[in-house]
This record gives structure tokens, sequence and C-alpha cells, in this order.
């Protein structure tokens, strides 16, 4: 449920106009449409062509009233910060996002199914992690707060961190601007080709030992496997990484998606969440920390 009291300077729009200035999408809009509780003004249903006053208030009911069709699975999920609009959850390596061929009950969707299992529940994930990379994924729990993220991603107000071990010695710092495709006669694998989508990798190094980089990585675009295909592309694979490298000294892609900043879907005020460390990139800041 979102209340909304209007303001001063709301007096006198449509009540249509101001939605579209909270933000709502053609798509949540038209369903809250079809509800009879969807669109509230001063607790009575109302049209978008209501004039608003100072002092009215606006409520939209926003949950969802039908579920997915991701069927839930009894999966225990960290859950790093949740209210009614948005998820966030850690990810451990090995666990894919979504259900697909051969995990059809093993994946976040399912676990966070569970979770809200006897309410209707859509899985919305805001981007998504590869099965080998652990770290924060964020889900947004109705259709406005879908939108809104989206917006937020679309415009570059999604900020993500990673960290990384690469073969070999890194630069210092660099941004990695190739542009990625998908390879040919393939579903899965990615490669940088000219006539690719526009791709941008920022990175620092943290820390170099033994022939290996530590990284701290900002993926700027959002690319199928991008931090992966551009460090293989600059000569440096991810330790561990076996579709765009050879080595396996580690027995998964040792990638973890530490933090996430975004604005918050109903108040637009910036949050960060953090994931904590998985044991072996922990053990391996150790290491690199003597």
């Amino acid at each position: 449920m979102i209340e909304h009291t209007v303001t001063d300077a709301e007096a006198g729009l449509l009540l249509r106009e101001l939605l579209r200035r909270m933000g709502l999408s053609h798509r949540a809009l038209s369903a809250l449409k079809k509800r009879e509780d969807g669109i509230r003004l001063n607790g009575t249903h109302a049209t978008v062509r209501a004039v608003l006053s100072e002092g009215d208030r606006v409520t939209l009911a926003v949950e969802d009233t039908e579920g997915g069709v991701i069927a839930p699975s009894p999966i225990d999920i960290r859950v790093l910060y949740e209210d009614e609009h948005i998820t966030a959850c850690y990810k451990p390596a090995g666990m894919p996002t979504h259900p697909s061929h051969l995990h059809y009950g093993d994946t976040l969707a399912n676990a966070l199914a569970y979770r809200h299992r006897g309410e209707p529940y859509v899985f919305r994930a805001v981007g998504r992690l590869d099965r080998e990379t652990d770290g924060v994924v964020l889900t947004a729990r109705n259709a406005f707060a879908a939108g809104r993220l989206g917006e937020a991603m679309k415009a570059g107000k999604i900020q993500k961190e990673y960290y990384a071990v690469a073969l070999g010695e890194t630069p210092p710092a660099g941004e990695i601007t190739l542009p990625i495709r998908r390879a040919k006669d393939t579903i899965m694998l990615r490669e940088t080709a000219p006539d690719g989508d526009s791709a941008r990798t920022v990175f620092e190094r943290v820390a170099v030992r033994d022939g290996k980089s530590l990284v701290r990585v900002y993926p700027i675009t959002g690319r199928t496997h991008q931090i992966r295909v551009h460090f293989a592309a600059i000569g440096h694979p991810l330790c561990g990484d076996t579709l765009y490298g050879t080595d396996e000294s580690a027995p998964r892609t040792l990638l973890h998606a530490h933090s996430l900043t975004f604005p918050h879907p109903l108040t637009d005020e910036d949050m960060t969440v953090t994931a904590p460390f998985p044991k072996d990139i922990a053990e391996l800041f150790s290491e690199f920390c003597k």
C-alpha cells in the first residue's frame, strides 16, 4: 500500500498527473485502474481525472493479487534488507537466480517464493548474478517498485561494487570499454567485438600476491558475464573461471557482488545494501593482506 498526501504545489493537478510524477509506469497504472480498490482518493474509489486539492489523501493498492508461476522450495536464504516494496538477499555461489533448464527448484526465486508462501508473490529481480557469483541480489515486491527501480537502472542510478580475484598482476586501476555480444552458435558464451553492445567496467587493484590480483570492480553497464568477459579480454581472467579462462585453482569463479547503492522506489532516498564476504574470498583477503 502506498499513501500520499497532496501538497500545496500539487493542488489543481489531475490525479493522473500526480501518479505520473510519482513514477508509476503505464503498465502499473493500468493494473491499478482495473482493481476496485486500486486507486482511492480520501478513502473512496477515484478516477485518474479527479482534480486534487491540498491535503487530499491518495492511496494505491500496489500489492500483487495473483502469484507467479515459480514453485516454492524450502531453501534457507539470508535476507539483508526487506520492507513492503523491496527485498535484498544474499545469493550464495552455486545457486542460480532464476529457474532454467536443469534448475527448476533450487534457485533464489524458488527460495523467495517459499519465504512468501501463502501470499501472492511474483519474483522480480533487479538484475541477476551468474550461478557461480555470490552476493547481493535486489528484488522488487510489487509492480510499482519494479518500475521505479527499472527506471533508476536505465538512468544509471544503481551502483554496483564487486570484488574479484584475477590471474596475473593487473594494472593499478583502469577502465575497460570493449563492446560485448553473444558468441556465435551459443546461448551462454559472450565475447568482445566491435559490433557488440557497449559495455564499461571500472576497476582498481587492491593487492597482488602469488601471481594473483585482488580487484575492486564497478560495472557501469550490466551486460551478461561482463566482468568475466572484460577481464579475460585484457589478459587477466578471473581465478576459477573455466568458461573464459583455463584456471582450475578454485572450485568456482572468484567474483563477489559486495554492495548495491540505489534510490528506494518509494522515498527516492539512496540506500546501500552490503553482502558479507563468503569464506573463500574472506580467506583470500587475509592472504593478500599479510
